[in-house]
């Protein structure tokens, strides 16, 4: 799978959604960013669902179903003409059985039009200025074999860190549906829900890497990673030779870099540092 052109890489906010139902969304906060290869898409409504606990063990009943609003994913990003499409590998939501595109137009150089395939919506995208520069992504393999996948992405000033959850989700319907499954109690909620999207900035190493946006309660405001990690690469960042425990919810054993392939969802993908 070919690079993306470079006219995509760098943070994008969604300014506005229209649908062809006259629905108008601005205020769900949505960024996507996007590397050579890899993308990852974080989306949050507002008001944000349990915004005053600080952690998703804190939640319960009515603000467990509430955190199903939520959105996001990450995996690869494939560009041919005017038409982007995002294969998803990892999914906040139950996984969609059609294809997850939509045809671009850039309007000046900061500016994107996303017109869905089928007529049904308009996307408005806006690049952060401050996502310029530096980009990279490094996706991420549970090292207690489990298949467990993440994603971490930088973008100039910008990071988006995603994360699966422990166990994937049945198929078919919304996670909202499935949260509110007869029977279905709250520690299994909290199972489905362990999905972590965060998004922040690392000023350069300058202070830690600093939440500021997570579908996690709690997240906002921590550090992914330490103070004086460098942004500059993925080994500089995670630190070569060793298991990774990043994340509010690592697997036993933590994170294993993958190498990037020609096709980075192969299952046949290998560790890229040594154990």
């Amino acid at each position: 799978m070919k690079e993306v052109p470079s006219s995509y890489l760098g943070v994008w906010r969604r300014a506005r959604l229209e649908t062809a139902d006259g629905a108008i969304d601005t205020s769900t906060r949505v960024y996507w960013l996007q590397t050579a290869r890899l993308h990852a898409d974080l989306r949050i409504p507002l008001p944000q669902p349990a915004s005053a606990r600080r952690s998703l063990a804190e939640c319960r009943g009515r603000e467990l179903l509430a955190l199903s609003a939520q959105a996001g994913f990450a995996g690869v990003t494939e560009v041919e003409g005017d038409r982007c499409q995002w294969f998803r590998e990892i999914d906040y939501q139950p996984v969609r059985n059609e294809p997850d595109a939509g045809l671009m137009r850039f309007i000046g150089r900061d500016r994107l039009i996303e017109d869905g395939l089928d007529g049904s919506y308009l996307e408005v995208w806006e690049r952060l200025p401050e996502s310029r520069g530096v980009n990279w992504g490094q996706r991420l393999i549970a090292a207690d074999g489990s298949g467990r996948h993440a994603y971490l992405l930088v973008a100039g000033d910008c990071f988006l860190f995603a994360a699966d959850r422990a166990e994937p989700l049945p198929a078919g319907g919304t996670l909202a549906d499935q949260l509110a499954y007869p029977g279905l109690d709250d520690a299994r909620r909290r199972e489905r829900l362990g999905f972590e999207l965060s998004f922040g900035r690392h000023h350069a190493g300058r202070t830690p890497w600093m939440i500021e946006l997570s579908t996690l309660p709690g997240r906002a405001g921590a550090e992914l990673l330490p103070v004086g990690r460098s942004w500059q690469s993925p080994r500089l960042a995670l630190g070569g030779g060793h298991t990774l425990m990043i994340g509010a919810l690592p697997p036993p054993g933590g994170w294993l870099p993958l190498l990037p392939k020609e096709n980075p969802l192969a299952p046949e993908d290998i560790p890229s540092w040594p154990r």
